[in-house]
């Protein structure tokens, strides 16, 4: 079972600037995918940005360039950071850290497992 602990959420001044990191442990293998998602009140859970294993990051629409995803995967810390600036009061949301990979088992089947940080606080107000 891999733990995600997230760290850097709290409370800002709209346009200023939060970090937001992500540990996976154990940290024995690498993972595929490495992200954030984040769900506001009353609105469902929606991409902010996630990271492949080779460095290739998606991010969701509203990001708009305001967003930086990036990821340590030096001995496989498996550690993603998601730099967010400019924020505005629309950011206000729990912030969930996601990793998912896909591997074969010892009999050669394909398999897959993902899972979900407890989430971290991230408001935006003056």
């Amino acid at each position: 079972q891999v733990q995600l602990v997230e760290s850097g959420g709290g409370l800002v001044q709209p346009g200023g600037s939060l970090r937001l990191s992500c540990a996976a442990s154990p940290t024995i293998f690498s993972i595929n995918t490495m992200g954030w998602y984040r769900q506001a009140p009353g609105k469902q859970r929606e991409l902010v940005a996630v990271i492949t294993d080779g460095g290739t990051p998606k991010y969701g629409d509203f990001v708009k360039g305001r967003f930086t995803i990036s990821r340590d995967r030096d001995n496989a810390k498996n550690t993603v950071y998601l730099q967010m600036n400019s924020l505005s009061p629309e950011d206000t949301a729990v912030y969930y850290c996601h990793a998912e990979s896909s591997y074969y088992t010892v009999r050669g089947t394909p398999d897959s497992w993902e899972s979900w940080g407890e989430g971290t606080q991230v408001t935006v107000s003056s």
